[in-house]
C-alpha cells in the first residue's frame, strides 16, 4: 500500500493586534479550505503559530506601547476594534516621531515570549475574540491560544543558514545578520538587526526550516504584497531540501483602495462586523458555505473585486440552494476521486479551483458529505 504524502500548510499569521478585516478573512477561508480537502488525499500539518512570531518589533513594539501608555487596565472589557484602535496610534505615533523602541525597551518582552510563552492581555484578547470568530465560520482552530515555540533558536537558525551557503552573520563586528540569495538573482535581505532584534522573515525560518524537510511538500500562503519575502523564503527552504509551493493571494480591496488595517479605516468592515450583518438566525451551514463562496470563488485569487455585501447576500443565497439540493454520493472514495480533479501538478488541493466547481452551471448536486466535510 502506497504511503500517504506529507504536506506542510503554513500560511502567514496575523498579528493579534487589530480586528480581521475582508482580506484576512480571504485568506483565512483559503488555507482552511485547501486544508481540510488536502486532509482527505495526504497527511497536513497546519502549522500556524502565533508563538514563533511574537518576537518581532511589530508586537513586541505595540506591547511596550500599550504598557508605557495605557498602564494596567482590564483588555477583557475592549473589543478587538478598541484594542485595533490602540495599535493605530501607536503606529501613527511612530511615523510622526520618526523612532522605534528600543532593544533595551523590548528585550523583557522577548526574554518572556522565549521563556514561558507569555503573552500580553491585549493579544490574549484579541486571540480569544478570534477564536469565536473561527467557531461561527466553521475555522479549524490551529492553536490560537496554544505555546508552539519554533523549533529552532535564532542562533540555530542564522547558524543553519551560514552552513546553507544563505547566511551572512557580521554581529560580532557589530553588524546585523542577513539571508544572502545574490547567487540566485535575490536581494541581500537583512534578517536580524545589529541590536539582536529578528524580523518576521527570520521568525518564519526559525519556525519552518526544521519542519520543512520532514514533509514532502511544502504550501506557503501569503499576502501578494509579501512576494519578496516568500520568494527568498521558498529558495532557503528548497536549498534545505524541501519542495516548496508558493500560493500568493490578494488582498479585498474596501470601496476600490486597498490598504493597511494597520491604518485603520475598516469599522463597518471587520469580521465581526460582517458576522453581525449576517445575524445570528442564520442557518450555520449556509453562513459558513456561504462565505467560502464569495471569498474563494467569486473573489478569486487576484484583488481586483473590492467586497460588496450585495454579492455577500447572494452568496449565502448559493449556499442555501447547495446544501438543500445536496444529494448523498458514492461514498469517501468517490469523494477523494472528486477532490484529486482540483490538483495541478501538486499534493494539495486548490481551494479556488473546488469552490468554482460548485457555482459551475450544469454540475451535478453536490455531495452532502463532501459539503460537510470541506466547506461546512
Amino acid at each position: 500500500m502506497q504511503s500517504r504524502q506529507r504536506v506542510l500548510l503554513a500560511p502567514v499569521t496575523v498579528t493579534p493586534s487589530k480586528p480581521l478585516t475582508p482580506s484576512h478573512l480571504k485568506g483565512l477561508l483559503w488555507t482552511d479550505v485547501m486544508f481540510r480537502a488536502t486532509a482527505h488525499l495526504a497527511d497536513v500539518t497546519y502549522r500556524y503559530s502565533h508563538t514563533a512570531y511574537h518576537p518581532t518589533e511589530q508586537t513586541l513594539g505595540f506591547w511596550e506601547f500599550l504598557d508605557r501608555t495605557q498602564g494596567d487596565i482590564d483588555y477583557t472589557a475592549l473589543s478587538e476594534e478598541d484594542i485595533g484602535e490602540l495599535y493605530v496610534r501607536y503606529r501613527t505615533d511612530q511615523r510622526a516621531n520618526g523612532t522605534h523602541p528600543s532593544a533595551d525597551a523590548l528585550r523583557p518582552y522577548a526574554e518572556s515570549v522565549e521563556t514561558s510563552g507569555w503573552v500580553h492581555p491585549a493579544s490574549t484578547r484579541v486571540l480569544r475574540l478570534w477564536a469565536e470568530h473561527y467557531a461561527q465560520l466553521g475555522l479549524h482552530d490551529p492553536g490560537l491560544m496554544d505555546h508552539q515555540p519554533p523549533g529552532l533558536g535564532l542562533e540555530e537558525m542564522v547558524e543553519r543558514l551560514v552552513a546553507l551557503g544563505m547566511g551572512l552573520d557580521h554581529r560580532d563586528s557589530g553588524g546585523p545578520a542577513f539571508l544572502d540569495a545574490t547567487r540566485f538573482g535575490l536581494p541581500l535581505r537583512q534578517i536580524v538587526a545589529a541590536d539582536g532584534r529578528p524580523n518576521y522573515l527570520a521568525c518564519a525560518l526559525r519556525d519552518l526550516l526544521p519542519l520543512a524537510t520532514e514533509h514532502d511538500e511544502v504550501v506557503l500562503l501569503y499576502d501578494r504584497e509579501l512576494d519578496p519575502d516568500y520568494q527568498l523564503l521558498e529558495r532557503v527552504l528548497t536549498v534545505a531540501g524541501a519542495q516548496v509551493r508558493r500560493v500568493a493571494i490578494g488582498r479585498v480591496p474596501i470601496d476600490g483602495r486597498i490598504t493597511s488595517a494597520r491604518h485603520g479605516g475598516w469599522h463597518d468592515h471587520t469580521v465581526g462586523a460582517l458576522l453581525r450583518s449576517v445575524g445570528t438566525d442564520c442557518d450555520p451551514a449556509v453562513r459558513r458555505l456561504g462565505m467560502r463562496l464569495y471569498f474563494i470563488a467569486m473573489l478569486g485569487p487576484g484583488q481586483q473585486q473590492s467586497f460588496r455585501r450585495d454579492l455577500l447576500t447572494k452568496s449565502l443565497g448559493r449556499a442555501e440552494k447547495l446544501l438543500s439540493h445536496a444529494v448523498t454520493g458514492g461514498g469517501p472514495e468517490a469523494n477523494r476521486d472528486a477532490l484529486r480533479r482540483h490538483r495541478h501538478g501538486h499534493t494539495y488541493v486548490d481551494p479556488y479551483r473546488l469552490t468554482s466547481f460548485l457555482l459551475g452551471r450544469g454540475r451535478p448536486a453536490p455531495d452532502r458529505d463532501l459539503l460537510s466535510a470541506v466547506f461546512v
